[in-house]
């Protein structure tokens, strides 16, 4: 899909191409090198405490025997028996840590009294599939063991995430779904990586500012090493699944602009006709985490509340028992 000047909507047309300036690489090396350059700048905001909110950190033992390190983000007056949400960030699976998406964090925490649990999960240009998957599995099972020390109900226990964080989220639902040790009540996957084929229009040539087709294939490439081009898992990939029964209700949005757009209308058609109960919005002339890009455009103010909505709306309405 060929994105023009024109088609972009106007109050988002400056910062995209000011962010792709950036971020847009001529070749694979050049991309790889800037995501470790980008490791480096945000290593410094690793513990970094965020205004408004009770910060902290916890660390958990892998079966290697490293650490992951979580982030802890609670309302300054905490109510008791909330919501946990488990927040999964973006950044192609290749970069960021939890620390960049506070402004996220509060605006749920805002919305309804919750708190948010926030891995800084393996990024692929250290290590590729399954291990953010792991941490963030490892994270969630934490999260239900915890429920009680940490402040949150294990009843309604919810997962989220922008880009491949939203991929991460879909795959992580399927994956705690068929490992039936954790039930997870809403999920929020917004405009999810989830497809590493690359097949449909808005995916194949897009030239869209931030994300196109060319940072997709390579963010694909790092993600799933040597799985890339072969037999995918829909646990590495969720848009490869077949059985999208017995799934947490969802919400998303999506850029009619983004590669994403066609698999994140496909992943909810799917829910849908598998009797998932699903809030979907689609946003004309978007690219790729325009939200996040500017949230003070009129589309964002638009889309950011929609969401919200429909969480307040999960936090009211959705709840499952632990086993």
């Amino acid at each position: 899909m060929k994105v023009t000047y024109r088609m972009i909507d106007k109050q988002l047309r400056l910062r995209g191409y000011m962010i792709d300036a950036v971020m847009s690489k001529s070749s694979e090396e050049k991309f790889i090198k800037f995501m470790h350059t980008v490791k480096k700048l945000t290593k410094g905001l690793k513990g970094k405490k965020a205004d408004g909110m009770q910060t902290s950190e916890e660390w958990l033992t892998r079966e290697d025997g490293t650490k992951l390190r979580i982030c802890i983000y609670k309302p300054l007056h905490l109510k008791k028996a909330v919501p946990g949400v488990l927040w999964l960030h973006g950044g192609g699976y290749a970069l960021g840590v939890p620390e960049l998406y506070t402004a996220r964090y509060r605006s749920l925490i805002e919305a309804r009294n919750c708190v948010i649990v926030a891995p800084d999960y393996r990024l692929s240009i250290d290590a590729p599939y399954p291990a953010a998957l792991d941490d963030s599995y490892a994270a969630l099972l934490w999260m239900k063991k915890n429920a009680e020390k940490i402040g949150i109900r294990s009843d309604q226990l919810m997962v989220g995430g922008e880009s491949a964080g939203g991929g991460l989220t879909a795959a992580l639902t399927l994956y705690a779904r068929d490992k039936n040790e954790v039930n997870i009540a809403f999920q929020m996957p917004l405009y999810p990586m989830m497809d590493d084929r690359s097949e449909t229009e808005s995916a194949k040539e897009n030239n869209a500012p931030i994300w196109n087709a060319r940072t997709n294939r390579w963010g694909w490439k790092l993600y799933l090493g040597d799985l890339y081009g072969g037999n995918v898992p829909p646990y590495a990939a969720a848009a490869r699944a077949t059985d999208y029964s017995n799934l947490p209700p969802t919400v998303t949005f999506v850029g009619d602009l983004e590669p994403f757009r066609d698999e994140t209308v496909q992943y909810i058609q799917n829910l849908k006709e598998a009797g998932v109960p699903v809030d979907f919005e689609m946003y004309k002339g978007c690219y790729h985490g325009f939200d996040i890009a500017n949230p003070a455009a009129d589309v964002s103010k638009k889309a950011i509340p929609f969401f919200i909505r429909s969480f307040e709306h999960a936090v009211d309405h959705y709840f499952v028992e632990q086993k």
